[in-house]
């Protein structure tokens, strides 16, 4: 199922032009030399929360794109989310660009692990890492059978992310649970009973030649840049202030998905282009610029969801009945949609099999159930409120009228039967004998062939029925 959906999508964006590849990537640059290429300096400040995850994807995918040298993580932080901390985590093992942590005073809880994901730690003297025992929102104790579960997941965790960056694992269970005592030979470092945390010069300090955690010491970023050689072109980035928006538009994309299917679906029952339409474009706008800037997806994405708007538009009300437009415009919709829900690196772009298509379809398909549920009574009870009865009726006879001058009058009369010469949708026509009438159906969708009768004429308004 998976692959038949990669293979769907890269199709979709083949077909436009906008599959992403290693060569045609929009931000790639040639490989810089190693002296020239940018260095890119992060400021992991504060909370440890989504923002900050969101910050520093589209942090890291820019540096990629850069062909950065290094990307250093300056870090001050007394902690935060144990899930959005993971999350990093696995941000870190996805990128390619070589990730440095600076404690910067301070890398405290999930600051800590989230340091032991990086290649290298560098710390100021007087700086403190450690201390990640797991509590709650509140900073409390957890109730003592979750926490051993807790720490016996995390901590297994923790153990493979700092042996894989070279760093020492029985320090990342040290900083996280009471009960490990750390010894290097015969030197005990900490007892049991006291959580780890170690300032720079305990850090730095070798055993067995080598150092305990930190690769050395700087008192600022640029003497770490210095003494370690990096002599590109600094780039401090900036939180745009959007983060934290995005952060909640992404959340709420089944909602949004959801207010956009219906509020389309809305204003294809009725003429014109009214209030639904305005809120279906509003939302997927929301949901597309959410994705954006939590740096899930590209432009490319909403204009192929804008390819396929127009192609079903045009299937609809310009070549009913012909389908393939129709059906390539819906493709197209529902490909964008979940393809920008998707998340995507530079190091990868044309990589589908790396790609977690899980959380993007399980929200695409939670909003189009929503959907047909919402579909289904707006056309079983909207059709019979008086709100939509007068809204299309008037609506559909302004646009007849103004086609016809305002002055033509049917011939027809109440009883009167026809055939639905075009789909009214509501409005369309209909013969009656050998006279072709504009016609608009009772709030109802009627089929082109379909037999018609006439329920009263109001001037230019004629209103019609599906005759049995």
């Amino acid at each position: 199922m998976k692959t038949l959906i990669s293979l769907w999508l890269l199709a979709i964006f083949s077909l436009t032009g906008m599959a992403a590849d290693p060569a045609s990537a929009p931000a790639a640059v040639e490989a810089a030399k190693p002296d020239e290429a940018p260095v890119y300096i992060f400021p992991l400040k504060g909370l440890v929360d989504p923002s900050n995850e969101m910050f520093l994807r589209r942090a890291l995918k820019d540096a990629e794109r850069d062909r950065a040298a290094v990307f250093v993580l300056d870090m001050d932080t007394p902690g935060g989310s144990e899930k959005v901390t993971m999350d990093i985590l696995e941000l870190l093992r996805k990128t390619t660009v070589p990730v440095v942590s600076y404690v910067n005073p301070s890398a405290g809880s999930a600051g800590a692990l989230i340091a032991l994901g990086t290649k290298k730690i560098f710390m100021r003297k007087d700086a403190v890492i450690g201390a990640a025992a797991i509590i709650d929102s509140s900073g409390a104790d957890i109730e003592k059978t979750l926490k051993e579960k807790k720490d016996s997941f995390n901590t297994a965790k923790m153990r493979a992310v700092a042996e894989e960056n070279g760093h020492n694992p029985d320090i990342a269970e040290a900083f996280m649970v009471t009960e490990k005592e750390l010894k290097i030979g015969d030197v005990l470092i900490n007892p049991k009973e006291t959580l780890l945390s170690l300032n720079g010069g305990e850090a730095v300090k070798k055993y067995d030649g080598k150092p305990l955690l930190a690769a050395g010491l700087a008192e600022t970023v640029d003497e770490l840049l210095r003494t370690q050689g990096y002599k590109g072109a600094v780039i401090r980035v900036e939180p745009t202030g959007f983060e934290s928006a995005a952060f909640w538009l992404t959340t709420l994309s089944p909602l949004l998905l959801l207010i956009g299917i219906v509020g389309g679906y809305i204003e294809m029952k009725a003429p014109g282009f009214g209030i639904p339409g305005f809120v279906s474009l509003g939302a997927f706008a929301l949901f597309f610029l959410g994705h954006y800037v939590a740096a899930l997806t590209g432009w490319e994405a909403t204009i192929v969801f804008v390819i396929g708007a127009i192609l079903v538009i045009v299937e609809l009300f310009v070549m009913p009945g012909v389908v393939l437009p129709g059906l390539v415009g819906a493709i197209m919709l529902f490909g964008s949609i979940i393809w920008a829900m998707v998340d995507h690196w530079p190091s990868q772009p044309g990589s589908l099999g790396a790609v977690d298509f899980e959380r993007p379809l399980f929200n695409f398909l939670i909003a189009l159930g929503g959907a047909a549920v919402f579909a289904a009574l707006i056309a079983k009870y909207l059709p019979h409120t008086s709100f939509y009865r007068r809204l299309v009726l008037d609506g559909a006879a302004e646009e007849h009228a103004a086609g016809t001058g305002g002055g033509f009058v049917a011939s027809v009369k109440t009883g009167d039967v026809g055939i639905a010469s075009t789909t009214l949708r509501p409005a369309g026509k209909a013969m009656f004998g050998e006279e072709m009438v504009d016609v608009v159906s009772d709030g109802e969708f009627i089929d082109s062939g379909a037999k018609v009768r006439v329920l009263h004429v109001e001037g230019v308004k004629v209103i019609v029925e599906p005759a049995s």
